[in-house]
C-alpha cells in the first residue's frame, strides 16, 4: 500500500469539501504570494553545508466573514485554503528542492485584526534524497514524498485598499512518517514577507437581506470507534514496510457543533515486532535480552493505551489531535535497543555490540504517544447527525518522533443535544 501519494491526494480533496453550501459563494477569495528565507537545521552529523534557505509559496484561500455556518462564526471567521510552494534548502546538489501542497487554516491571534496564526499539513515531493553511494551525508529524507507541516505567526504592518502586507515568523518540517529509514527529517526556521491580495468582494459582512443565524450554545455526548491500517519500518536492517493494525474507541462531548473533546483507548498490533520475534532474530534468541518474547509473540507485539482527544470541526473536515499514554508497549524497548546504539546496527547483532541505553528520553517516548491528522465526515458536522462515518489520514508519533503513517475508517454515534446555560 503506497500511503503517502494516497494521503497527498486525500488532503487536497478534503479541504475542497470543507464547505458545500450556498453561503460558500459569499466568502471572499484571497491570493497571497509569500517569500520566505531562513535556516535549514542540521539533520545529522556531517550534514552538508547549507546557505540561506529560500521558499516561494502561493496561498489560495477564502475568508469566512460571510459564512453563516456555526463553525465559521465560533472560530471568528478564519481563512482556509491551499498552499503551493517550492523550497531551496541552500544546497541543491545534496538537498535538492521540495515542491509542497498543504491545506491550511489561519486564525486571528491575540484578539487583534493585525495578528494571525497559520497552520498547514500536507505533503512534499523531493528532487534529492539519501543515497548510500551518491548522497550519503544527507540523512534527512529517504523517500520521494514526505509529510509536510508548517506553523507561522503573522503581523499585518501595512494595509491598503488592495493589499495587506505581512511579516511572518515560523517553523517548517518535512519527514516521511517512519515509512523508510533514514528519516531524520528537515526542520527549518524562517521569516516571511507576504502580500494578501484582496478580491473585489473584500472582507465586508453580508450586504444582502440575509442575516447570520443566532446560534445557541449546545453540547451533546458521543461514542466513536475506528479501525486503522498504518505502515512503518523497524530498523535499517529491516527497512521494508510492514502494517500496523489499530482498533480504538472513545467517549466524549461536542460543543457548539465545532469543538470535540473525548477520552478513549487504542489497541495496536505491529507486524514488524511480531515478525522479529516469530523469526527468532538476534535479540530474541536463547540467552539474549528479549528471549522471553518468544513465549507469546502476539502479546509482545501489541500496544495498548489510553487517550485524550481534541478536534475542531469545519463542517465535513475535522482537524484532529490526540495525546496518549502507553500502558503496554513492550517491544518498543527492543526497537530502541536496536536503533539508538551504534549506527547501522546489523541484522545479526554481536553480543559485544553497543545497544541503545534505556535513558530518560526512552522512558518518555515509550509512554507518550501522539496522533495528528485530518478527517473527512460523510455528513457535515454542522447538521449534528446522530450517525456518521469518516475517513482519516494521520501521522502517529512517540512524543514527537514519527512512529507510523495511517489511514483509518470510523463511526460516530451522537446522543441527544441539550442547550447550555
Amino acid at each position: 500500500m503506497r500511503q503517502q501519494p494516497t494521503i497527498f491526494f486525500l488532503f487536497v480533496t478534503l479541504i475542497s469539501f470543507a464547505q458545500n453550501q450556498g453561503d460558500w459563494k459569499k466568502s471572499a477569495f484571497t491570493f497571497t504570494p509569500e517569500i520566505l528565507v531562513g535556516l535549514t537545521m542540521e539533520a545529522n552529523d556531517g550534514f552538508p553545508e547549507t546557505k540561506l534557505q529560500k521558499q516561494l509559496i502561493l496561498n489560495f484561500g477564502r475568508y469566512h466573514n460571510n459564512n453563516p455556518q456555526q463553525w465559521a462564526q465560533r472560530l471568528k471567521a478564519p481563512k482556509t485554503g491551499l498552499s503551493l510552494g517550492i523550497t531551496d534548502f541552500g544546497n541543491r546538489d545534496s538537498l535538492g528542492i521540495a515542491i509542497s501542497a498543504m491545506p491550511f487554516i489561519e486564525f486571528k491571534a491575540f484578539g487583534s485584526e493585525k495578528w494571525s496564526v497559520l497552520t498547514g499539513m500536507g505533503a512534499s515531493y523531493f528532487t534529492k534524497k539519501f543515497n548510500e553511494e551518491t548522497n550519503p551525508q544527507n540523512q534527512a529524507v529517504t523517500t520521494d514524498i514526505t509529510w509536510a507541516f508548517r506553523m507561522y505567526l503573522y503581523y499585518q504592518f501595512l494595509s491598503t485598499k488592495d493589499l495587506d502586507w505581512r511579516l511572518g515568523l515560523g517553523y517548517s518540517h518535512h519527514s516521511n512518517g517512519h515509512t523508510r529509514l533514514l528519516n531524520q527529517g528537515y526542520n527549518s526556521f524562517l521569516v516571511s514577507l507576504s502580500a494578501d491580495i484582496k478580491n473585489p468582494l473584500g472582507r465586508a459582512g453580508i450586504t444582502s437581506h440575509e442575516k447570520f443565524p443566532e446560534y445557541q450554545k449546545s453540547v451533546y455526548s458521543y461514542i466513536a470507534v475506528r479501525g486503522g491500517l498504518g505502515q512503518n519500518v523497524f530498523a535499517l536492517a529491516f527497512n521494508d514496510k510492514r502494517n500496523v493494525y489499530t482498533i480504538a474507541g472513545e467517549y466524549g462531548r461536542v460543543y457548539n457543533n465545532t469543538f470535540k473533546i473525548g477520552l478513549g483507548f487504542y489497541y495496536r498490533f505491529y507486524q514488524h515486532y511480531y515478525d522479529y520475534i516469530n523469526g527468532n532474530e538476534s535479540l530474541v534468541q536463547a540467552g539474549r535480552e528479549f528471549d522471553y518474547f518468544k513465549g507469546n509473540p502476539w502479546y509482545y507485539a501489541s500496544n495498548l493505551g489510553i487517550t485524550v482527544h481534541g478536534e475542531i470541526f469545519l463542517n465535513h473536515v475535522g482537524i484532529d489531535l490526540q495525546l496518549g499514554y502507553n500502558l503496554h508497549k513492550p517491544a518498543y524497548k527492543l526497537e530502541w535497543r536496536i536503533n539508538e546504539g551504534w549506527d547501522n546496527t546489523p541484522r545479526e547483532i554481536p553480543k559485544s555490540w553497543v545497544l541503545g541505553e534505556l535513558d530518560g528520553s526512552y522512558k518518555k517516548k515509550h509512554r507518550i504517544s501522539s496522533r495528528l491528522g485530518l478527517k473527512y465526515y460523510l455528513i457535515g458536522m454542522e447538521q449534528a447527525p446522530k450517525n456518521n462515518f469518516y475517513v482519516g489520514a494521520h501521522l502517529n508519533a512517540n512524543l514527537g518522533q514519527a512512529d507510523f503513517t495511517e489511514l483509518s475508517l470510523g463511526y460516530v454515534y451522537s446522543f441527544n443535544h441539550r442547550a447550555q446555560n
